[in-house]
């Protein structure tokens, strides 16, 4: 029988992924996606999977050594997880807007690495100066020359909306985010076809630079979770929801620091 969710960590005994289908329901990532889940470990540990796009980035909008403090009182695994690992080194990304990071996410989805960028970087050749095509020029380009470039009709269907629902204002500039709660920024973006949670809070996370945020749909948190706390299964995402609250407000870093745990076992 299990467990109910609760929110003291490692209280729980028997886990398994749930089975919810979904953008990131038991992967962690964008459906068959491994190349995204490959880009959030890269970003965790500090390094590029994608060297272009994580060359830039700044210092987070939080205190990260008040936020280590934090999750170390908040239980003995993760002072023990945390004297492991060492202080927080996470930093944001800079330059891409909420449309342009969004527009690469849909394009990466289901896709392997090479494949992933080649098509990527050929979308990117139908914009002015070699960067991926500003809203309303997407709109006005034909079906046939994004085929050609190798985004297939559902990407391209997602990507239009997106041009769309940036044009009309739905997915906000970078500034307009910026002023939002990460509830009304996962509502607006989650509007967005091929867009679901688990992207938005990737975004937040490494984009904006948010500092609570849980992402429970991500297996290799959960899994860390696991690990770190001695339990012989994953959490579902329901159950971990509530064992996140001891992290707040800090659960962003909480989740780094579980990915982290994943990439360094010895």
């Amino acid at each position: 029988m299990r467990s109910s969710s609760a929110a003291k960590p490692g209280r729980l005994v028997r886990r398994g992924c749930a089975e919810v289908r979904g953008e990131a329901a038991c992967t962690g990532m964008d459906r068959a996606g491994d190349y995204a889940y490959k880009i959030v470990r890269a970003r965790a540990r500090g390094v590029g999977a994608d060297e272009a796009t994580m060359a830039q980035t700044r210092p987070l909008p939080y205190d990260t050594e008040a936020a280590a403090a934090h999750l170390r009182r908040s239980h003995k695994a993760m002072k023990k997880l945390i004297d492991r690992l060492g202080p927080i080194t996470l930093r944001r990304d800079a330059g891409a807007s909420p449309y342009g990071a969004l527009a690469r996410s849909i394009v990466f989805q289901q896709l392997a690495g090479a494949a992933a960028s080649t098509i990527y970087g050929r979308a990117c050749q139908l914009g002015e100066g070699g960067q991926f095509p500003e809203p309303a020029a997407l709109l006005a380009l034909p079906a046939e020359r994004l085929r050609a470039a190798g985004l297939s009709a559902g990407k391209q269907a997602a990507l239009k909306d997106l041009a769309q629902k940036t044009l009309d204002g739905v997915v906000p500039t970078l500034r307009a985010l910026s002023r939002m709660d990460d509830a009304t920024i996962v509502d607006r973006l989650t509007q967005v076809r091929g867009i679901g949670r688990w992207t938005v809070e990737m975004m937040l996370i490494f984009r904006l630079g948010r500092p609570d945020v849980w992402p429970v749909g991500d297996f290799a948190v959960r899994k860390g979770y696991a690990q770190t706390f001695g339990l012989a299964e994953s959490p579902t995402q329901r159950e971990l929801d509530g064992l996140g609250a001891p992290f707040s407000p800090y659960r962003s870093a909480a989740a780094w620091y579980f990915w982290r745990s994943l990439d360094t076992q010895t």
